[in-house]
């Protein structure tokens, strides 16, 4: 007999935060860096630079008023390549503790900035994909659902640490 389970609650949010949460930050990344750019829609040539597109995301960046030009750049430049990366660690599940800690924080940065966007009464948009969202009630509650779904899987993933893993448990006698 097993000591514990192999599905639990724990496990199912900890699969559920993986795949969604490491799914939802691969396409973030990616659309911000790789996807066509909508803006200069007459320069075909200028629709698949990705500088061009890091350079209107840097845009989206600044309109939030938070960072100093230096800062905003190295954001615009970094975050989509970190997005992409940390997803793809937290979706393969290796040091899911380390990596499932990060996105959290990212993930909670994300939920204050947009908050603050939207109490200051900013017009701006999120800048969170490819097409251009404005920041509403339904963009908070986005962000407060996939924060707290990142805070449980990274609190049951420091919990499943601490168990037993379930195939190879010892057999009481």
């Amino acid at each position: 007999m097993m000591q514990s389970s192999p599905l639990n609650l724990r496990r199912a949010i900890i699969w559920i935060g993986r795949l969604v949460l490491g799914g939802i930050f691969i396409y973030a990344g990616y659309s911000k860096a790789f996807l066509p750019n909508h803006t200069l829609w007459p320069l075909f040539f200028l629709k698949f630079s990705i500088s061009t597109n890091l350079s209107n995301f840097a845009l989206q960046v600044e309109a939030f008023k938070m960072l100093p030009p230096l800062a905003v750049q190295f954001v615009a430049y970094t975050l989509p390549f970190t997005e992409i990366i940390l997803g793809l660690l937290v979706l393969i599940g290796w040091r899911l503790r380390i990596w499932a800690s990060f996105l959290t924080l990212i993930m909670l940065g994300f939920f204050v900035v947009v908050l603050r966007a939207y109490l200051l009464h900013m017009d701006i948009n999120c800048g969170c994909f490819a097409t251009p969202e404005p920041i509403g009630p339904r963009k908070i509650l986005e962000d407060a659902a996939l924060s707290a779904l990142a805070l449980l899987t990274t609190y049951f993933a420091f919990v499943e640490a601490r168990q037993p893993h379930p195939w190879s448990a010892p057999q009481p006698t």
